[in-house]
């Protein structure tokens, strides 16, 4: 597996991606697999505790000779973890990926490019084992299925069966063919590449590493059945329809011929594990020690941070629980649009829904993102008692409001999987959600969780008010319904090894 993100490495997690590399390949280990997982040492990770240099060897990058080193994280039952170690893997310090406000993609794209061209040499050297299968994960793996398909000095590994999965089919890496230092001719000067197969759709004259995976894997894979049928149209964002994002003509090819494949991710049950509801206090007492970490590192104290404070003390002072709504996720158009879309009052969808929970309850957020979303959030902090939004993430922090809500809101405007309803209905909280991708996959309207639609933004927004007004009304007549609810919730089980045998059946076997 050639991925960007692994969470069985400390610090080497962003998002879903690190989620699946971590439990996947043991899942896959426990039917009988052997599985090699390799990632860029991003600097830090060639520093953790135990990792162990195996080998070193020669590339030749954008026309330079490069030493590259092979390094052995950890080993254990089946699957070993490696990274490769090159200061090019850190151009920005210690962090996974970088930003370019002006370049879109291009440090990173180099980046990438460079780690799968190292890639393909230790295959190619025997430096790493050569697999039955090469995993891609994402568009940041996308240029190794490229230069198998296109460099003859890679034609050899055209033999090993390729699986290229779409996580975030938003985000596609485009960078220029040529004329830029980051671009596909840099990178890989002597490639005789085939443009037409591998351009972007809107703008040929640039290479859109996406597109070429998804065109030259054998198996093309998304991480819900929902999401596979969703990317086939086209997509509109105006109108909240979020598609193939130029890439329909491409996969509906690959769904024609039975290449296009979506199986749901799975979740970790540890076993023993219990989620009983958390004390008030321990949950405002570790929310408190947050806020005071965060602001301890901005030299001047946030609003967000300070409007938290007062709302927390607030809530601190409430004699009743009342019901208690929680979010917990990253704050971009995909988790948060739908909450400030305006519905037919006027107002957005979430001061509606706080005007209609009033004292019946609180609405607790935790997250950061998008610097737009986060300052809506925090007006409505201000303005509404009712409302406390942690600006930030704590992991601890997080598993205490998947267990202490008794309502996750999910309305997300598409969703390739998603985890945290996932992780929510482990912990006996039932979600809200928008019957999309992955979301549609896993909460059963009315049994182990509450669903809403719509067929363009405002429709969802208006629905989404809709459906938590009932919700009200029924807890508010009597909590158990809700109740029941949650407990068939906590017994829905999206197993990895299930996860795993429908990947060795219909991913990995012809």
């Amino acid at each position: 597996m050639v991925a960007a993100e692994n969470d069985a490495l400390r610090g080497a997690k962003v998002g879903g991606v690190g989620d699946v590399l971590r439990d996947l390949p043991k899942a896959l280990a426990e039917q009988g697999a052997t599985l090699d997982v390799v990632l860029p040492s991003y600097g830090f990770l060639a520093r953790l505790p135990g990792v162990e240099i195996r080998n070193e060897f020669d590339i030749v990058f954008s026309g330079k000779r490069e030493r590259v080193k092979l390094m052995l994280a950890s080993q254990s039952q089946g699957v070993s973890n490696w990274i490769l170690h090159h200061p090019a893997f850190s151009p920005q310090g210690d962090k996974v990926y970088c930003n370019d406000e002006f370049q879109p993609f291009a440090t990173d794209a180099t980046k990438f490019a460079f780690f799968c061209l190292a890639v393909a040499e230790a295959l190619k050297q025997g430096v790493l084992p050569r697999p039955d299968v090469l995993h891609c994960h994402d568009w940041h793996a996308a240029f190794l299925l490229v230069l198998i398909q296109f460099a003859s000095e890679y034609a050899d590994l055209a033999m090993i069966k390729t699986v290229f999965t779409i996580h975030n089919l938003a985000m596609q890496g485009v960078r220029p063919f040529k004329h830029d230092a980051s671009s596909l001719e840099a990178w890989y000067p002597t490639l005789h590449y085939n443009g037409v197969e591998i351009c972007d759709i809107a703008n040929p004259f640039c290479f859109n590493p996406m597109r070429a995976a998804i065109r030259l894997a054998d198996k093309v894979h998304t991480v819900s059945p929902t999401y596979a049928e969703e990317i086939l149209r086209p997509s509109d964002h105006n109108l909240g329809i979020y598609g193939g994002e130029g890439l329909e003509a491409d996969l509906r090819a690959r769904h024609a011929t039975g290449d296009l494949i979506g199986i749901i991710n799975g979740c970790e049950y540890p076993k023993g594990a219990r989620y009983a509801d958390p004390a008030k206090k321990k949950v405002l007492a570790l929310a408190q020690e947050s806020l005071a970490q965060w602001a301890s590192k901005t030299r001047q104290l946030l609003s967000a941070h300070f409007v938290a404070e007062k709302r927390l003390q607030h809530w601190a002072l409430k004699k009743t629980r009342g019901l208690t709504l929680t979010f917990v996720g990253r704050l971009t158009e995909q988790k948060v649009r739908l909450f400030e879309t305006p519905v037919a009052n006027g107002g957005s969808a979430l001061q509606t829904i706080l005007d209609l929970l009033g004292e019946h309850g609180q609405i607790i957020f935790l997250g950061s993102g998008d610097a737009y979303y986060e300052d809506f959030l925090v007006e409505l902090s201000g303005n509404n008692e009712n409302f406390i939004f942690l600006n930030g993430y704590a992991q601890e922090l997080s598993l205490l409001l998947y267990r202490y809500g008794d309502l996750f809101l999910m309305p997300s405007s598409f969703e390739p999987c998603g985890i945290s309803q996932m992780l929510a209905m482990r912990a006996s909280q039932p979600c809200l959600v928008n019957a999309v991708g992955g979301l549609r996959d896993t909460v059963e309207h009315n049994k182990t969780g509450f669903c809403f639609g719509g067929t363009n933004v405002n429709a969802q927004a208006d629905a989404l008010v809709s459906e938590f007004s009932r919700i009200l009304a029924l807890y508010l007549e009597d909590p158990k319904p809700l109740k029941d609810v949650a407990a068939a919730a906590s017994e829905v089980r999206f197993l990895w090894d299930e996860v795993a045998k429908n990947y060795l059946e219909q991913l990995y076997t012809d």
